[in-house]
């Protein structure tokens, strides 16, 4: 039973200090913090320049789509249907600063560092096909080279002679040995 704790224990100690976790933990908290810098960008910077131009926070402009819309002092309630169409507005610059920052700082500059890096090593690999290449050459060059010193000058006399010819002791025709060694009865 305690070893079965011990392993469950190890898995999970395994399983939080592997590379995925701690990079998904650490862009959560980024994510996070990031999001507060974005909501304070809209909120100070955004929405100001919005109210130069009517209401000072994107979140109070609305449309009313049935009846009056007017609260009542008393009880707080609304009147009519109200469509607040300012807070989707203002959620809306939120994600897409946040998106453009995202993709300009972010995704971006790691495409281009992966697209130099999947060059240099394409060029890398021509390089050590180039020398694969031109090593298998060179064993080419020795071959032929040996090929001459032996005399034969053609590729047939690679093997040697007498290999597979005639008095081999196959089952060849007549003046091709006949099968026979020589000096030995058949008869035996």
């Amino acid at each position: 039973m305690s070893e079965k704790k011990v392993s469950l224990l190890e898995g999970f100690k395994a399983f939080l200090t592997r590379g995925n976790v701690i990079d998904l933990a650490v862009a959560v908290v980024i994510g996070a913090a990031f999001t507060n810098i974005v909501n304070a960008f809209v909120k100070g910077i955004i929405n100001p320049l919005v109210g130069a131009f009517g209401t000072q926070d994107l979140d109070n402009y609305s449309s009313c789509l049935r009846g009056p819309c007017t609260t009542d002092p008393a009880t707080g309630e609304m009147d009519g249907i109200e469509i607040l169409w300012g807070s989707v507005l203002s959620a809306a610059l939120s994600f897409l600063i946040t998106a453009a920052v995202v993709y300009f700082l972010l995704v971006l500059p790691m495409a281009k560092y992966l697209a130099r890096r999947a060059q240099m090593q394409a060029a890398k690999e021509g390089v050590q096909e180039t020398l694969e290449v031109s090593e298998l050459e060179v064993l080419k060059e020795i071959r032929d080279a040996l090929v001459a010193q032996r005399g034969g000058g053609g590729a047939a006399s690679v093997g040697g002679p007498g290999v597979g010819g005639p008095g081999v002791g196959g089952a060849g025709g007549p003046g091709e040995g006949g099968g026979a060694l020589p000096g030995r009865d058949e008869g035996r």
